[in-house]
């Protein structure tokens, strides 16, 4: 792939196939997608969500097909899409013994992000004050949660991928996180998030790709971005 379509390209799938204890948990799934776009994915439990966001990772080999994210080739190079990636998964990912803020400044020190980073990231997902200085181990689902998506915040990856991201929060922290995501995309981060509730999705989500049993079955701009976007088709 050129510079010029990587740079304009963070996914690019041809019939990608990942066959998971023998059984396809993609079965064929063509779809491209631009750098600095929001996409939801949606589908029910065992359609393919979690492999697709897991290959894009480079946590999953790829068994057919073709597979391109941020211009690496996952067939051969999938490790190195590991550091252009930032994954939020149903596990959180948190260390237990440390706190709030101890597991999002460990991030950063690995990123290389200032201490002023963690602190603003902990502050718009809410996790200031005794909350910050509570061990994991202690925090309450929502506050993991939170934790988490403040660690994904201050990596500043170039692809964001996130798994049911609005799973255990209020309403509140569903709105900040959509304006996350939004301003995520607005930097040039490219963000593909799962959910199963449409109304989950911010309104300015410019696509919504559905999957069952493993295929792309819907692909379509989102209503309500007042610029007149054409749908996209399934290929």
């Amino acid at each position: 792939m050129s510079s010029t379509v990587a740079d304009a390209t963070a996914i690019h799938l041809d019939d990608a196939v990942v066959a998971l204890g023998g059984f396809p948990a993609l079965a064929g799934v063509t779809l491209e997608i631009g750098t600095g776009e929001l996409v939801a994915l949606r589908g029910a439990n065992g359609s393919g969500k979690s492999t697709l966001l897991r290959l894009c990772a480079g946590l999953l080999p790829l068994t057919r097909g073709g597979a391109t994210v941020l211009g690496v080739d996952l067939a051969d190079h999938r490790d190195a899409a590991r550091t252009l990636v930032g994954l939020l998964g149903h596990d959180n990912g948190l260390y237990a013994d440390l706190t709030a803020r101890e597991n999002v400044r460990f991030i950063a020190e690995m990123v290389g992000a200032p201490n002023d980073d963690v602190e603003s990231s902990l502050a718009r997902l809410g996790i200031d004050g005794r909350v910050a200085r509570t061990r994991a181990a202690a925090l309450s689902a929502g506050q993991r949660r939170r934790t988490a998506l403040a660690s994904l915040v201050v990596r500043r990856a170039r692809l964001w991928l996130l798994d049911e991201p609005h799973a255990g929060l209020d309403s509140a922290a569903r709105q900040e996180l959509d304006s996350i995501l939004r301003d995520a995309t607005r930097s040039g981060a490219t963000v593909v998030y799962t959910t199963h509730d449409v109304e989950s999705r911010p309104e300015s989500t410019p696509r919504t790709i559905t999957l069952t049993g493993g295929t792309v079955t819907s692909d379509v701009a989102g209503a309500g971005l007042g610029e007149g976007v054409a749908p996209r088709r399934t290929p």
